[in-house]
């Protein structure tokens, strides 16, 4: 039976465990051929809440959540969150939490934009930061066992600032995402994992983790 995370770009990815798929952010899906059981949306912003890559995606009894602001993007009845609510579903454990800017404008806190602490079926503990700076809640995200972490800089955190989230989160496992499209390089990527060296194991994907 296939476990294995997958980043689509930007900050999709694909998780597959226990025979169970769940997306997050889909955007610029290519291959939709695995349908999600559940799929996540932590914003608004047009490169994390996109339905018409969504819509690639469903199939009959898909779930989707999403932060409130998405709600009147979907035609679909879609499961609304706020930080701090949880849910169980398809063999996934989620909670919502905060995700939001200190130094900028453009993931404001009031907003109630949201990251994911998710429970895989196979009991490993990921969290998706959704676009969001370093921010002092992430001292109450415990126990994780992948962290997927913006690393682009202008509407996120810089590759410094990431890692020095990381360290505070000491995941097993650091995956940068949000680079490398719309903003951000390769580079950030790879400045990412040269100042967590010898610290946390930083995983620069290309196809897939095997998880």
């Amino acid at each position: 039976m296939m476990h294995g995370i997958f980043w689509l770009g930007q900050s999709a990815f694909r998780i597959e465990s226990q025979g169970k798929i769940l997306y997050i952010d889909p955007y610029n899906i290519t291959d939709a051929d695995k349908k999600a059981d559940l799929i996540l949306v932590t914003h608004a912003h047009f490169d994390h809440c996109s339905p018409p890559d969504v819509k690639k995606i469903m199939k009959k009894g898909t779930i989707i959540a999403a932060a409130e602001s998405c709600e009147s993007k979907f035609e679909n009845e879609i499961k609304t969150m706020r930080p701090g609510d949880r849910f169980d579903e398809a063999g996934f454990s989620v909670e919502a939490v905060r995700a939001y800017n200190t130094n900028k404008n453009f993931h404001p806190k009031s907003n109630g934009w949201l990251g994911f602490v998710i429970n895989l079926p196979d009991r490993r503990k990921v969290y998706h930061a959704g676009d969001t700076d370093n921010i002092p809640d992430m001292k109450d995200i415990k126990n994780i066992d992948i962290a997927l972490l913006p690393v682009g800089g202008t509407y996120t955190m810089t590759p410094e600032e990431a890692a020095e989230a990381a360290l505070v989160l000491s995941p097993k496992i650091a995956i940068p995402m949000h680079y490398g499209s719309i903003v951000g390089s390769p580079g950030d990527a790879d400045k990412f994992a040269a100042l967590l060296k010898g610290k946390i194991k930083v995983v620069i994907m290309g196809s897939g983790l095997d998880i």
